[in-house]
């Protein structure tokens, strides 16, 4: 009882340090692997809150030369890749809002490639991630709605 009043539970520990052992190993991965572990395939790993941010930080970081990860030059490939991973992500439900305002810098950093990956491949990433973070938010608050009613019958 003192434990919990005091400090942190038992659980709660190893549940910080797997966390912050996935948050190491998210950091290191290439796109093929970031979609493993966002599409749960990943048996080392399970899918996290932490995790899925850590992916689009990783997504949106800048290296010590300020490039972006994905540049305009990147191979069209590497630019679908990443377009779909936070597709991906942004069906899923561990998705938090910390996550989604990470998924809207993406779209505001990288918009210059979205437009003009769609314009010469006639795709429409622009409108399929707006969408899909809207999509994102309205879930964020499904589970915020069912969370405050399960914590008023406890």
């Amino acid at each position: 009882m003192f434990g919990n009043i005091l400090g942190k539970s038992k659980k709660e520990e190893v549940e910080n340090a797997s966390n912050s052992e996935i948050v190491e190993k998210v950091s290191k991965m290439n796109l093929s692997d970031m979609r493993i572990y966002v599409n749960n395939k990943n048996s080392a790993f399970e899918i996290c809150e932490e995790g899925l941010s850590v992916v689009m930080r990783r997504l949106i970081s800048k290296d010590e030369n300020s490039k972006r990860f994905i540049e305009s030059d990147a191979m069209d490939s590497k630019i679908k890749k990443a377009f779909e991973l936070v597709l991906i992500i942004t069906v899923n439900k561990k998705v938090t809002k910390l996550t989604s305002e990470l998924i809207e810098e993406f779209i505001v950093l990288y918009g210059d490639i979205i437009k003009k990956f769609d314009i010469d491949h006639k795709q429409i990433y622009g409108d399929k991630l707006q969408k899909a973070l809207i999509n994102a938010l309205s879930t964020i608050q499904t589970m915020a709605e069912v969370n405050k009613k399960i914590n008023v019958l406890k």
